[in-house]
């Protein structure tokens, strides 16, 4: 978007507000005359005294009502929400105006403060009720013989050509009544019947001529800020703006409203989809029992997902809660019934005897090891039970795949496992070192992926960011410097598949996590996927947590890069302990007191 196009977009929204402000600056003043002129004969009020009182109490309702965005708000989308706004905006504006005359006048007429904010509040609604039934009658007008979806637009290129053919062909429920498109060329040529009307920057005019319900973007080659921008100019309208469904439910004819896909934050980061190698990982799983721990999880269930796509032999989901096992073990026999066997296993990693069961019963070829505990201020304040779990529980699993005689053992790591500050990044650098260790001996090979946090994930901040908007704000941020790498959890788990099949033994997996994101632009694309601004909503800073650090780190100063072995997977060259040292620092560890066990903890997990 060009300079002029800010511009002209900023002075469109300001010229609204300012007309919006100077409605309601005239409004209050005719009721405030009205008031004067219908208690003339039982008070009477001097004129400068009124002329201030009139002063006084526009300041105060401009004045806060700016702080509580009822200018921000678009009037024919205006409803409870707006309404009480301004109703507390006025009894404000009075109630300080009061406050005030009590000090110049000692006292001010009471009959007339009631009155006139009676009629100021409804001078002030009326409009907005009256513009917003029009709107709504137009649109019902137009649509009044045709119930079918109105949708606009977004691309004239292939992904609109494929899009807008299908629904013609199909004589879906859909109207398109129209395309917009950046090329200036396409400007009044059409797809089939339907014209390409403009670009993006006449979505709000097209959307209220044309009574358009959703626009669909239909571009899957379009980079996250582009889209944002589209996003931004969309939320000025109120109506859906969605992806159009994938090329796959196109062709399976899956087009239903539920198909539209819904615009993820990760849509804005703009990372690049990962491919994996299809032909060596049909080859990698054929035949195989595969293994999966915290299979329930977000990281744990994506990973049976992505697995199941090559049709292993056999696939077992082992986790700790028996909901979420149950949920994605339904959700793969729906898909796969009859091609894999699922077995949902109900365990807790820290019970040794029954993992290594398991491992014996069931004898899988590979290893996944997803389960673990990954709230980082949760874990400060339980260091025991982090250490059972993280620790020994993955000890557990790895000398249990050992003495199974797995083919291949991985390792879901992370980046707070580099220079970890906290507890739950000590216990995963200590786990690290427990199974690359394992390496060492026997026929089993041992790896670990280290990447950093992974979006929508449980715990993760993008859920929280949601439901604090879902409460209407504001959105806390811990620090306004603080930065995080990110990964989707479908990008996350392939790349941690693709890695396991590529493990040699001993390593350490780095994936290329891109450049880091800072958490407060990821908190304003929340805010602007949920329809909302950010003067709406707020962001705060609330402090950082235990534990926490400003920037995550995927290899520390002493650790470094030794080769990439496929797009986004590196082999960190980092230097371990001897596996006796670490088996004699751990057995002590939980005899140790709260304080003890996490400097003792974090000053072992920093040592190279």
């Amino acid at each position: 978007m060009d300079l002029g196009t800010v511009t002209d977009k900023l002075l469109e929204r300001n010229s609204k507000r300012l007309i919006l402000i100077c409605m309601d600056t005239f409004l209050i003043v005719v009721s405030m005359n009205l008031s004067r002129l219908f208690l003339d004969i039982i008070i009477d009020i001097p004129d400068k005294r009124f002329i201030l009182a009139v002063l006084f109490i526009l300041i105060f309702y401009l004045i806060i009502s700016v702080r509580l965005k009822v200018f921000s708000l678009i009037t024919r989308y205006t409803g409870y929400q707006s309404y009480v706004k301004i109703g507390l905006s006025l009894i404000s504006a009075y109630s300080l105006f009061l406050i005030i005359s009590t000090i110049l006048w000692q006292s001010f007429s009471y009959r007339f403060i009631l009155v006139s904010l009676f009629l100021s509040y409804v001078l002030l609604i009326t409009p907005r009720i009256v513009w917003k039934v029009l709107h709504e009658t137009r649109k019902n007008a137009i649509r009044k013989t045709d119930s079918s979806l109105r949708i606009l637009v977004v691309g004239a290129g292939d992904g609109g050509n494929i899009f807008i053919n299908t629904v013609e062909d199909r004589k879906l429920n859909f109207e398109i009544v129209g395309i917009v498109d950046r090329d200036p060329n396409k400007l009044g040529t059409f797809i089939r019947n339907t014209k390409v009307l403009g670009n993006r920057n006449d979505i709000p005019r097209l959307v209220e001529e044309l009574a358009v319900d959703q626009v669909t973007i239909a571009i899957p080659s379009l980079n996250g800020k582009e889209r944002e921008k589209i996003v931004e100019i969309c939320n000025t309208t109120g109506v859906t703006v969605n992806n159009m469904p994938s090329i796959e439910d196109i062709m399976a004819g899956n087009m239903s409203v539920s198909a539209f896909q819904e615009i993820d934050v990760a849509d804005l980061l703009g990372r690049p989809e990962v491919v994996l190698d299809q032909d060596e990982l049909n080859q990698f799983f054929k035949g195989k029992t595969i293994l999966v721990t915290g299979a329930g999880g977000s990281i744990g269930s994506e990973l049976c997902r992505q697995i199941a796509k090559f049709t292993p032999q056999r696939l077992l989901l082992l986790g700790h809660g028996e909901n979420s096992i149950y949920l994605i073990h339904r959700e793969l026999l729906e898909k796969y019934r009859g091609k894999i066997e699922f077995v949902p296993l109900i365990a807790d990693i820290q019970d040794r005897e029954l993992i290594f069961s398991i491992m014996s019963e069931y004898q899988p070829d590979v290893v996944y090891h997803a389960a673990a505990h990954k709230h980082v201020p949760l874990m400060e304040y339980n260091p025991h039970e982090a250490v059972k779990n993280n620790i020994f529980g993955t000890k557990n699993v790895a000398e249990a795949a050992k003495a199974a005689r797995v083919e291949k053992f991985v390792m879901v790591s992370t980046d707070k496992a580099v220079n970890p500050p906290n507890v739950m990044g000590a216990t995963k650098r200590v786990a690290e070192m427990i199974v690359t260790g394992l390496n060492e001996t026997g026929q089993t090979q041992f790896a670990a992926v280290r990447f950093g946090n992974v979006l929508g994930s449980r715990g993760s901040v993008v859920p929280l960011f949601k439901e604090q908007i879902k409460k209407g704000g504001p959105v806390t941020v811990t620090d306004f410097r603080m930065t995080r790498y990110f990964m989707t959890i479908p990008e996350a788990s392939r790349l941690v598949i693709q890695a396991g099949h590529l493990a040699k033994g001993g390593e350490i997996f780095v994936l290329d996590m891109g450049e880091p994101v800072q958490i407060l632009e990821l908190a304003r694309k929340v805010i602007l996927l949920s329809g909302h601004t950010e003067e709406e909503i707020g962001i705060v800073e609330s402090g950082i947590r235990p534990g926490e650090k400003l920037y995550e780190e995927l290899l520390s100063t002493e650790e470094r890069i030794s080769e990439q072995i496929y797009e986004k997977i590196f082999v960190g060259r980092v230097t371990n302990k001897q596996s006796d040292i670490v088996n004699s620092f751990i057995n002590g560890l939980l005899q140790k007191d709260r304080n003890e066990l996490k400097d003792k903890l974090i000053e072992f997990a920093k040592q190279e």
